[in-house]
């Protein structure tokens, strides 16, 4: 179905009225967003992605709505996934607590814009070149296998080549001035870390987009659709990842997950190269009879794949380990750190949760504890923090 050039204009308004929107009403005011308010906006965003999806079904056909969903659906998935990226670097780079909803809608920001010229550019690409549906898939299949090598906190560096590239051209200062990005010290204009974390953020982001972008173009090839489906799925990005804080680590099993989705769509790319084939050296450059997929069945499959994924993950034993040995490891760290957040509030967040997770962990059976290698160095920790607190509480 085409698109006029109105719809176009007035989606894209729409998209950036609510990043204004976003950034006026919650991200301006540095502040720590209370679980309800994260809810209530995740829900807000959420609800707006699925009316527009029912408007898509109604105005543009059950194929065109059904296409939208289930890219929605993998984009929104996928997304998840690198807020555990995104968690790594606040923690690297040390971010107060109160900017990071600038950081992430930054990076919200810079991942729109970037997608929007890949989305562009793949449409191009796929128009007049039909053997690229091959490279997609084939790039899905490798993204796949990649997603099920073990995935740790030391294999995600926040100081990658473009942060580096930056601290060396350009002076920077070792700690924060609120939200600035650039500050004075000592009568010079410097940088602060606040603008390398959003390069951070960016920059890791546009990797992402690599992945994200074929992933979509696997199950439409209608240009509105990838784009709505894909801004959309990252507008609350910011509320969720607040929403989402303390549970990231205990989705032990959404890799798989989204691994079997990569390659299910990496086969079903494959599959629609064969069907559009004019490379002269697969059948004689014909097009090949396969039987390709349809958006119907690839969102029924989507969706049990996340569904059974998710479930599996929150019942598990380890992930619940998983999640308080994490949380205890950044909550200490972030409490014992002066710099981390004002807000006493979010301190006493902190130390409820990290009660919690030391509960679970003292309370493990003897079979599951020993999934805790290093349950000394996390109650030593633990130890610190309750020693801090109550000299606080003295003083």
């Amino acid at each position: 179905m085409t698109v006029s050039p109105l719809v176009w204009i007035l989606t894209i308004v729409g998209i950036l009225a609510l990043l204004a929107f976003d950034y006026f009403f919650h991200v301006r005011s540095a502040h720590v967003p209370a679980l309800r308010e994260a809810a209530l906006w995740s829900s807000v965003y959420v609800g707006i992605a699925i009316l527009f999806g029912l408007g898509t079904l109604v105005f543009g056909g059950g194929a065109m709505g059904s296409e939208y969903f289930a890219g929605y659906i993998t984009e929104k998935a996928l997304s998840v996934d690198n807020l555990f990226v995104f968690l790594i670097i606040m923690t690297s780079f040390r971010v107060p607590r109160e900017n990071q909803q600038k950081v992430l809608l930054v990076g919200i920001v810079i991942s729109l814009i970037a997608r929007a010229g890949f989305i562009f550019l793949g449409s191009a690409l796929l128009n007049t070149f039909a053997w690229v549906f091959y490279l997609f898939g084939l790039a899905l299949l490798i993204t796949a296998g990649n997603m099920l090598k073990p995935q740790t906190e030391e294999s995600h560096s926040a100081q990658n080549v473009i942060v580096r590239l930056a601290r060396r051209l350009f002076p920077t200062t070792e700690n924060y001035d609120g939200d600035k990005l650039l500050t004075i010290q000592n009568g010079r204009r410097m940088m602060t870390p606040m603008l390398l974390v959003m390069v951070a953020i960016g920059g890791t982001d546009l990797m992402f987009a690599l992945d994200s972008i074929p992933a979509i173009f696997g199950l439409t090839q209608n240009v509105f659709v990838v784009f709505t489906a894909t801004a959309f799925s990252l507008l609350g990005l910011r509320q969720l990842y607040f929403l989402l804080d303390g549970l990231l680590d205990r989705l032990i099993y959404l890799s798989f997950g989204l691994a079997a989705i990569l390659a299910f769509i990496g086969a079903k790319l494959i599959l629609h190269a064969l069907h559009e084939n004019n490379l002269p050296f697969i059948n004689d450059g014909e097009p090949i009879e396969v039987t390709e997929i349809s958006t119907g069945l690839s969102l029924v499959v989507i969706l049990v794949v996340l569904v059974v994924t998710i479930l599996a993950s929150l019942f598990s034993t380890r992930g619940r380990t998983q999640t308080a040995m994490a949380n205890i490891r950044r909550d200490a760290l972030a409490y014992l750190d002066a710099e981390y957040t004002d807000d006493a509030g979010e301190r006493e967040r902190l130390f409820g949760r990290l009660q919690e997770s030391k509960e679970h962990i003292v309370a493990l059976g003897p079979k599951a504890k020993q999934i805790v290698t290093n349950e000394t160095e996390l109650m030593e920790l633990c130890a610190r923090v309750f020693e801090i607190r109550q000299t606080r509480i003295k003083s």
